[in-house]
């Protein structure tokens, strides 16, 4: 059974930077999918697109590109969210998730993790 676990951080500083961690078990991010993704929810808002990656591109929603870098870690068996100038905007529940198809990055992810906290305050 596949699991993905985020980790991370949970109270950063504006403008300071953090790395996320989703971590899965019972599957390979090199052979059992082709695309992952973060999303993210903030306090009274829906849950909105963050970042995706796949075997051919990397997809950022506007407001993060420039800030946010998605990657993948073989070796970990894990995908990385890192987060440089963070702001309290970023303040939300963050997901990531993972799907099998290669159709639209931005939606359709069938596997998702429990969730992490990011506050972002001074």
């Amino acid at each position: 059974q596949v699991q993905l676990q985020e980790s991370g951080p949970d109270l950063v500083k504006p403008s300071q930077m953090l790395s996320l961690t989703c971590t899965v078990s019972g599957g390979s991010i090199t052979t059992s999918f082709y695309a992952w993704t973060w999303f993210r929810q903030a306090p009274g808002k829906d849950r909105e697109f963050v970042a995706a990656i796949s075997w051919i591109t990397t997809v950022y929603e506007d407001s993060v590109k420039g800030r946010f870098t998605l990657s993948r870690d073989n070796d970990k068996n894990a995908v990385h969210l890192q987060m440089n100038n963070v702001i309290p905007e970023d303040t939300a529940i963050y997901y990531c998730a993972a799907k099998q198809d290669s159709y639209d990055l931005r939606s359709g992810y069938g596997y998702w993790g429990q969730g992490t906290q990011v506050t972002v305050s001074s």
